[in-house]
């Protein structure tokens, strides 16, 4: 489902200073920036499509430091303009930064800083999100970054309500995604707020991109735990936890094996991971039921019990939530995808015949012992197997005018 902005009124009613149009897009490029997150802006404010009804914007390619600006496979590049141009941006656009470890150059901050408090939205795409933080324009904002880079947002900048588990954070007028392909759905939906759905929809089109994108970062997510996070004594619980999904046990549980209250661990984790620990309790239940639901014959009964849910009705409830299907339906399709992963092993093992369903999993713990050290820190979901659409279903995706989605968060 969509989610309303907390952003606040002055916010909403702001408006562009006097120099500043609204229909001129900046773009904002640093020195290693990778170039598939920086070509994203440029490809949908930087053609005219107006052939196709989709109303031209004026794209202004700004550069935030000296160059050659140097990015993927050891291109060069030339922005057109320096930081004076942001000037005249009514919206200024970061796409990934370098590094989330090293500081943006302190005149980009002031440009970004200025830029805002004259009127303009400030979008960061992917890692864009952490320049945005740098400048301060995320303080007490929700907003969202790549999934592997959440938990690392949340604890070098508190006063960010991070939300990992969503493709695109609108709030006004700032605006912020996840990685990658997440930064096109930003940008549509920033087409789609200017000039409606029917011209978001003939840019999709062109792109041959779903206008709306269901499911948020969930489906993505990965289970590897940031290095950084790695060493800090709560990811040994975070890995108890990960071996005992089969059994049942609350938060409590966990803050009284981290010697804490119940309040310091929520505290804690949250600073750690960007995420509520039921939360990541949860998820990583459904996690562990998809890949049950993959990979073995248990009936959803079976499955719900040995991830720890205390009933079906629990498991199929939380997994519609974060999937958008029930478990049976998503057993269905996941099979109906993979008809023919049998008879590949067995070609493989040198066997012959029909194949059969794929074997039960009989194993008390199910996390393999060599991810147990390396336990999820952020919101786990399902895998990206699921972003793969099939016959008629594919094919509506690409059709305009569809209601709201979950996995935008939006102001509108």
């Amino acid at each position: 489902m969509s989610h309303d902005s907390t952003a606040a009124p002055e916010a909403a009613a702001r408006k562009l200073s006097g120099r500043r149009r609204k229909e001129i897009v900046a773009v904002l490029l640093f020195s290693g920036g990778p170039i598939f997150e920086s070509s994203i802006p440029l490809s949908v404010f930087g053609i005219d499509r107006q052939d196709a009804g989709v109303p031209r914007y004026r794209l202004l390619v700004s550069a935030g430091e000296e160059g050659p600006l140097r990015t993927t496979g050891g291109l060069e590049l030339t922005a057109p303009h320096g930081l004076e141009a942001i000037s005249r941006a009514g919206t200024v656009v970061v796409p990934a930064w370098r590094s989330i470890t090293s500081p943006p150059p302190e005149e980009a901050l002031d440009a970004l800083r200025r830029a805002h408090e004259e009127g303009a939205r400030i979008v960061g795409l992917c890692t864009g999100a952490f320049v945005l933080a740098a400048a301060g324009l995320l303080d007490g904002r929700p907003a969202t970054t790549h999934w592997m880079y959440a938990p690392t947002l949340a604890k070098r900048y508190p006063s960010v309500h991070v939300d990992p588990r969503e493709l695109f954070v609108d709030d006004g007028d700032v605006l912020t995604s996840a990685g990658t392909a997440a930064g096109i759905d930003l940008c549509l939906h920033i087409v789609r707020t200017d000039h409606g759905n029917e011209a978001a929809g003939a840019l999709a089109r062109r792109l041959v991109v779903p206008p709306r994108r269901s499911g948020g970062q969930e489906r993505y997510l990965d289970r590897s735990l940031p290095e950084e996070i790695g060493a800090d004594p709560l990811a040994e619980v975070v890995a108890w936890a990960l071996e005992h999904l089969h059994e049942q046990f609350d938060v409590e549980t966990l803050a009284a094996r981290a010697y804490m209250s119940r309040r310091t661990f929520d505290r804690r984790f949250r600073s750690l991971t960007g995420s509520a620990p039921l939360q990541w309790l949860i998820t990583q239940r459904v996690l562990q039921a998809q890949r049950l639901l993959e990979t073995s014959d248990y009936s959803v009964d079976e499955v719900a019990g040995r991830c720890g849910f205390r009933s079906p009705v629990a498991l199929r409830g939380h997994f519609r939530r974060q999937l958008g299907s029930s478990p049976a339906a998503y057993r269905a399709a996941y099979r109906a995808r993979r008809p023919q992963t049998a008879d590949r092993s067995s070609d493989t093992d040198g066997a012959s015949g029909p194949a059969g369903p794929p074997p039960a999993i009989h194993q008390e713990s199910p996390v393999p012992m060599q991810t147990r050290r390396t336990a999820a820190a952020g919101i786990v979901g399902a895998s990206a197997s699921m972003s793969t659409d099939s016959g008629k279903a594919g094919a509506e995706l690409y059709a305009a005018g569809r209601a709201s989605l979950p996995g935008q968060r939006s102001a509108q």
